[in-house]
């Protein structure tokens, strides 16, 4: 069985502007343009059954969709550091919708993620990478910053059991309802033009 995680998709032009960050580190293994993606949550390997019943609830989920935008630059393991990776805007609907998301997997007895939700997307691996060259690649790249962009769906991906950074598949698809900007709701047959 595939590993499986609950992701958002970076849109084509954010992913464009993260690609022109690859390069000028030493020790990294740049993520590829296709693979870009902001994690939710993490399942890992499980049954067929229990992926089945993650989808069912997850096609349940009524959510708005939202706008978000990547901000800034950083490192994951500040005395050994392992990843780099590009920051999330704050959006107060990513965070709802990944509590309702983890809820929704410990009801189905997955165990709770053991990490604090922080979103971002992973650029690079690092192996043996110095402090030193880190910090300056990061400094370099300190108001990196993309235009906001819409979430209007989330999915389910897997990848198979590799060093990391893909290939990823989505396997489901869970679209998020438009939140209207403005518009009542109203039938347009009510609004003749």
């Amino acid at each position: 069985m595939p590993r499986l995680f609950v992701a958002l998709e970076v849109p084509r032009n954010a992913a464009m502007s993260l690609s022109l960050l690859r390069g000028g580190l030493p020790g990294a293994r740049w993520i590829d343009v296709e693979n870009f993606h902001i994690t939710l949550r993490f399942i890992g390997d499980i049954d067929g059954r229990t992926a089945d019943e993650v989808v069912d609830k997850l096609d349940r989920i009524e959510r708005p969709e939202f706008q978000l935008a990547l901000s800034g630059l950083g490192s994951f393991g500040s005395k050994k550091p392992h990843s780099v990776f590009a920051g999330v805007t704050q959006a107060p609907e990513m965070y709802a919708l990944q509590g309702e998301i983890e809820r929704i997997c410990q009801r189905l007895g997955l165990p709770a993620d053991p990490r604090k939700f922080t979103p971002h997307v992973t650029l690079a691996r690092l192996r043996n990478a110095r402090i030193e060259d880190v910090a300056h690649y990061l400094s370099g790249r300190g108001n990196f910053h993309t235009a906001p962009f819409t979430v209007n769906r989330f999915v389910l991906m897997s990848s198979k059991e590799s060093v990391g950074g893909g290939p990823y598949l989505t396997e489901e698809v869970f679209p998020l309802y438009e939140s209207g900007g403005g518009w009542d709701g109203a039938d347009l047959r009510d609004h003749p033009v």
